[in-house]
């Protein structure tokens, strides 16, 4: 490989007079390049490539073309270098300040002094050429983790209300990939996983580059460079010892460096986390309660728990939201009284937002503080009592589960103490799906009639039921047709067909909101007329949400509260929660008792009979 150096030679005749830069490097000449014979004089009178003009080179050389642009197109060169440097030196800056919430992405975000590009600039200023430049590429690289988790969090806060977890949160990544493609096709979803890697490519390709730039023009102006510097330094610092601030936040920043210290604390705190809840879980008041010690006030009665999904505190109080669903729990608490039910109503803390549900499931039947992926795989994998399972040892009831969004394999219904789990495929629904949703609740509600619940036997049955149709993106909804047209679903055909396309709804926060609250209503008024239609003296009802629906629609301070109600015919079943001072009916008032929803088993437990028997594990 040919060596090339920059050497000195005798002036020649027709050289420029002393001086003279015409053509220097900075003009456009590629350093590494030889002069032309005749030095200076040669170049002036030599005929320049032109610009774009046609290549008679072979394509193999395209390289070497792209390599020597400077030279061949040099008032062009001139034109994009200062362009180039100060693009780099907004997307290096707009890395570093980039913010990690919607509302928190405006302009004063940007108007800070980072730290980060601080002390890159020093660096760069003291290293050699080739430690400078793999300092440079390893700095790009940087940048790209920062913006990557930086977007990630971007999306949890504005759908799960709360930051990404490296630790945790990879696992969610295969289950947002199947969200997309139920709700906007498996062609959308494919084209999602594609671009969300080459984006995260390109971003790293134009990163280091950009990096890799502003190291070369800092060297290249060592004194300027030192001095701006020493300028920016010297600012952050009084910025920082004054406490200035601008557009709410402090312009000394170190918005980079702290949100890779926040992402490396918290997956350090959830791995530290996983061992101690082990040991956690292997502890139960109630591990070691005798069967006929387990719920002997509710012997005979026939026991449902139904979650409605994404059924928030948002969806009862939201200004916006709020009074549509509040005539369904006021229309239905007034049905099920002249049927013969009471209900009492309140408040639980769910331990998941925005999504997850099975958090909220788990945590409400296990007494267990489960919000994350690795808690759920640690609790499901060992023997912890669940409420459902409570049922099932004690021997007096049959156990059933009814999931109509499970479509593969279950392994938990063993956990949860489930004789038989009634999944997408056993209902014998025939219909179209709504979005995520597999089927509407109405459907769902009489197949579990048909199949399970109305049918004879010899012991009370305990129901464990997941409704969907209130699940994002909130179209198309389904709507309530006449119970006995409900045949195998087909009724819902011209329903769906007729509904708010997906796309349409996902990207418009308003609509959202609207949709959300009349998928609230849905359900819930589904689910109260199947027990005003079905329900006997024996049945108890008990329904709750599982969390909140996503920030975007229950708003960024929005609480984890869902509420909760029991519903029965026998006044005896709610008397025994006197005690919990719940609201009548199914609209729990603002003042009502919040409880953390892993407070519910023990509660419920207790207030049906159960005596404590701890197990130490």
């Amino acid at each position: 490989m040919p060596v090339f150096t920059r050497f000195h030679k005798p002036p020649q005749p027709g050289d420029g007079p002393p001086g003279d830069t015409t053509g220097t490097e900075d003009e456009g000449t590629d350093r590494g390049e030889r002069e032309p014979a005749g030095g200076t004089a040669a170049r002036r009178t030599a005929k320049p490539p032109v610009c774009g003009a046609p290549s008679r080179s072979l394509p193999g050389r395209v390289l070497t073309r792209l390599r020597t642009w400077r030279t061949r197109c040099p008032r062009t060169a001139r034109a994009v270098r200062p362009a180039a440097t100060v693009l780099a030196a907004a997307l290096v800056l707009g890395a570093l300040l980039l913010p990690n919430t919607l509302p928190a992405l405006h302009a004063g975000s940007f108007l800070k002094i980072p730290a980060e590009a601080v002390v890159g600039a020093v660096l760069v200023l003291v290293l050699p050429p080739r430690p400078r430049l793999a300092a440079a590429v390893l700095y790009g690289l940087g940048l790209t983790v920062l913006t990557t988790v930086n977007l990630l969090d971007l999306g949890f806060n504005e759908y799960l209300g709360r930051g990404f977890n490296a630790a945790l949160d990879w696992d969610l990544l295969p289950d947002a990939r199947s969200y997309v493609r139920d709700t906007l096709g498996g062609g959308v979803a494919t084209a999602a996983a594609v671009g969300a890697v080459v984006l995260v490519l390109l971003v790293a390709a134009v990163l280091v580059a950009a990096s890799v730039r502003l190291s070369g023009v800092l060297a290249r102006h060592r004194a300027r460079s030192t001095k701006g510097v020493l300028i920016a330094g010297t600012a952050w610092v009084t910025c920082s010892a004054f406490g200035l601030t601008l557009s709410g936040g402090p312009i000394a920043s170190e918005r980079g460096a702290g949100a890779l210290r926040v992402h490396a604390q918290r997956t350090v705190d959830s791995l530290r986390d996983e061992a101690a809840f082990a040991k956690e879980a292997r502890a139960d008041t109630f591990g070691d309660t005798p069967p006929g010690e387990l719920l002997p006030d509710l012997r005979g009665k026939d026991v449902v728990f139904a979650f409605v999904e994404s059924y928030g505190r948002s969806a009862v109080e939201d200004p916006a939201i709020a009074p549509g669903v509040d005539r369904a729990l006021d229309a239905s608490t007034e049905a099920l009284g002249k049927a013969g039910f009471a209900a009492r109503s309140g408040w639980l803390t769910s331990a998941t937002y925005g999504g997850s549900s099975w958090l909220g499931h788990s945590t409400t039947m296990s007494g267990l503080w489960i919000d994350n992926q690795r808690r759920y795989r640690t609790v499901t994998a060992g023997d912890h009592l669940t409420l459902t399972k409570a049922f099932q040892r004690t021997g007096a009831w049959d156990t059933v589960g009814v999931m109509p969004g499970v479509q593969k394999g279950w392994p938990e219904e063993k956990w949860y103490g489930l004789d038989k789990v009634y999944d997408a495929f056993d209902l014998g629904y025939r219909g179209p799906k709504f979005s995520w949703s597999t089927m509407p609740d109405q459907y769902a509600l009489e197949a579990f009639q048909r199949r399970v619940h109305g049918k004879k036997r010899d012991r009370p049955l305990m129901s464990f039921v997941i409704l969907t149709s209130s699940h994002q993106p909130w179209a198309p909804l389904p709507k309530l047709v006449g119970w006995d047209e409900l045949g195998d679903g087909s009724v819902f055909d011209a329903i769906r067909k007729a509904g708010n396309k997906a796309s349409d709804v996902i990207t418009d926060t308003t609509e959202s909101r609207e949709e959300y609250g009349r998928s609230i209503q849905y359900s819930v008024t589904s689910l109260t007329q199947w027990l005003e239609r079905y329900g006997t003296a024996d049945t108890v009802l008990v329904f709750l949400g599982d969390h909140q629906p996503i920030a975007r629609v229950s708003g960024p301070r929005a609480s984890r509260d869902v509420p909760v109600s029991i519903v029965a015919k026998d006044p005896e079943v709610l008397e025994r929660i006197g005690g919990w001072n719940w609201t009548e009916g199914l609209k729990p008032a603002p003042d009502a008792p919040v409880w953390r929803m892993d407070s519910f088993r023990d509660r419920f437990l207790t207030a049906y009979g159960s005596t404590p028997h701890p197990s130490k594990g």
